[in-house]
């Protein structure tokens, strides 16, 4: 089975002698990483590995082993939106009545310290064999509510261009799938990655869209920039999605430069996510509270296409809603503007 192209770039790394070679973790922490690569992947492309100054900057927080991913917290949760509750096959989770995601496979180009699915994901697992891929798209193909698929894993443009053909072109067969999007951090992870060939095998009369994982202004290179402008010239409109991260985005400077960033790459800011509490990750956490006053004091700083919507994925399976600001007070009959001043409204626009 032509299944996936996982293999590294020469000097990807994917050891802690590796990681201690490079300079990104220091021989006394041996024992402890060990410990950490024993239950979580690594790793970090040449083209990320480019981006690290050092181990606690922006890039090296999110994709460099730590100590502290071995202690869990009481409210981290092995399975924080309940994945495996809403999987009625191998390969989909069915949450939303109108749509289901497919994941194909487990492998990313890079494994980020903070994946909500860090339990699963690794460059030896996940892979969906024919006979399971085949069962997931009958799945999808016996319940016509749903019009849109999201391929996601994993990193669905990690597998071979025939094995993503195929999924498209199965996709394609099914009449009542009107939509196709791809959850990836390939584009800014391993630019290099997205060629012809690949390019080749989104091509479908669905609509198809693309959403690109990036936390830092740092991420969007000029390959990255390049990536995604071969992309979008086979019209493949592309959005952004990002998590807030303590050390790596917690500040109004870094969230503005990141979205003003992806603007000017073309891609509209579509999601910040609340932190799932996965195991080992709560270093990230940011409280909720404070990402509200960080949205709140880019409103009329950014552009509305550099707004992305502020979600909290509830633990549990239930469901994604918005925790943004709140600007409108219908009890008081006032509205807040962006600098927190109240106007009243007329009663006929409440």
């Amino acid at each position: 089975m032509d299944g996936c192209n996982h293999q590294p770039a020469p000097g990807a790394i994917r050891s802690v002698d590796a990681l201690i070679d490079a300079g990104l973790a220091v021989a006394g922490d041996r024992s402890a990483l060990d410990a950490v690569a024993a239950r979580y992947a690594t790793a970090i492309p040449v083209a990320f590995r480019a981006l690290i100054d050092h181990p606690d900057d922006p890039i090296g927080l999110q994709v460099i082993p730590h100590p502290a991913e071995l202690d869990t917290a009481a409210h981290e949760l092995a399975d924080p939106i309940g994945d495996d509750a809403f999987s009625p096959v191998p390969g989909i989770v069915h949450r939303y009545a109108d749509r289901a995601l497919l994941k194909p496979l487990l492998i990313c180009p890079l494994y980020c310290r903070f994946c909500f699915r860090r339990e699963h994901v690794g460059p030896d697992g996940g892979l969906l064999d024919d006979a399971a891929l085949a069962r997931a798209l009958d799945w999808l193909g016996a319940h016509p509510a749903i019009g849109e698929v999201i391929l996601t894993g994993g990193d669905p443009l990690m597998l071979s261009p025939r094995r993503l053909g195929h999924i498209v072109t199965g996709l394609d067969a099914i009449p009542h799938v009107h939509t196709i999007r791809l959850h990836t951090r390939v584009p800014v992870a391993d630019p290099a990655r997205i060629t012809d060939a690949l390019l080749d095998t989104l091509e479908t009369e669905k609509a198809m869209w693309l959403v690109v994982h990036a936390n830092h202004a740092t991420e969007l290179t000029a390959a990255a920039r390049t990536a995604l402008r071969r992309i979008q010239a086979r019209a493949i409109p592309v959005l952004g999605q990002s998590v807030l991260l303590r050390g790596v985005n917690d500040s109004s400077e870094a969230l503005e430069a990141l979205f003003r960033a992806m603007v000017g790459a073309r891609v509209k800011p579509y999601y910040l996510h609340q932190l799932d509490p996965a195991p080992g990750t709560a270093r990230f956490h940011v409280p909720i509270a404070e990402g509200r006053r960080l949205m709140a004091s880019l409103r009329g700083r950014v552009t509305g296409l550099a707004w992305p919507t502020y979600v909290l994925d509830i633990p549990g399976g239930h469901g994604k809603v918005p925790i943004g600001p709140d600007y409108l007070d219908p009890a008081a009959g006032t509205v807040r503007d962006p600098d927190g001043i109240p106007h009243v409204l007329a009663a006929g626009n409440l």
